[in-house]
């Protein structure tokens, strides 16, 4: 009777139908995602798992949901970034995993030092500084969020870090430790206002505007980041800082004239996506 499709199988099937009509980049993934989420099975053996009335139910509600495109994350609540699962839902940006390259970039730069000092600029769901101390425990690290209800996700997600969180302006941030600090990381908006129509529904009609948009050229907070982190680094600190796929030759011009190691790295599609500089 191998040929006979299990419940699961079939709910997933028609998810992914559903998911497909609506333009879902992974609509396969996504079903079973979520079905593992409802019945607690892992993704592995979701396809035999048993599945009760209320679960399917749910699960019902939850493939209608990311069918308008909300964003699988806050669906579950739930986005993992490298070891570390953190709380999201509409208010904060969703933590990506193109995000996860520049943090280990970061982390590898700082996790031979004694107590090193890292700034997260724009923390957002608090993500990169969460995984900073989980990697690098003897870091102290501060982290600053301008948006109040991004600021309240990140609050839940390092409450118990020992992170220093901040609510306010990059732009004057940490005052208090000018020309300390080991390292400066930001993933700050950079969609060019024009880009409107290029940018996937979960993130255009979810991710708050505060952290997509940035001014004509998608630069205007990345000029921001190359000023903070030149006033909060001490010589020899260094400053990693995301850019879009399109801005690989840009984002690293915002720190030539002068920094010293400006480089630009790809992501794991091999696309350009960070850039990191030295202050001399």
């Amino acid at each position: 009777m191998s040929g006979v499709r299990t419940q699961a199988e079939r709910l997933i099937a028609e998810a992914v139908e559903t998911l497909s009509a609506a333009g879902v980049p992974s609509p396969e993934v996504d079903a079973e995602l979520l079905l593992s989420h409802v019945t607690g099975t892992p993704r592995a053996l979701v396809r035999r798992a048993p599945v009760q009335q209320p679960q399917r139910a749910v699960y019902l509600e939850m493939i209608a949901a990311r069918a308008r495109r909300v964003p699988l994350q806050h669906i579950t609540g739930v986005a993992s970034f490298r070891h570390v699962d953190v709380e999201v839902g509409p208010g904060v940006f969703v933590p990506r995993p193109e995000t996860e390259v520049m943090t280990g970039w970061v982390i590898d730069q700082v996790k031979g030092d004694d107590a090193p000092v890292v700034v997260e600029l724009c923390a957002g769901s608090g993500a990169i500084s969460l995984s900073v101390v989980h990697e690098v425990p003897r870091a102290r690290v501060h982290a600053v969020e301008l948006d109040e209800k991004a600021h309240a996700w990140a609050l839940r997600n390092l409450d118990e870090a020992g992170v220093d969180l901040r609510q306010g302006d990059m732009a004057d941030a940490f005052a208090d430790l000018d020309g300390t600090v080991d390292a400066v990381v930001a993933n700050p908006p950079y969609i060019p206002l024009g880009a409107w129509e290029s940018v996937a529904p979960e993130a255009r009609d979810h991710d708050p505007a505060l952290a997509l948009w940035s001014g004509e050229d998608g630069l205007d907070a990345m000029r921001v980041v190359e000023q903070a982190a030149w006033r909060l680094l001490r010589p020899g600190g260094v400053v990693a800082a995301e850019h879009a796929d399109a801005q690989g030759e840009s984002a690293p011009q915002v720190f030539a004239p002068r920094w010293s190691e400006v480089r630009d790295h790809p992501d794991l599609a091999g696309r350009p996506r960070f850039v990191t500089a030295r202050r001399p």
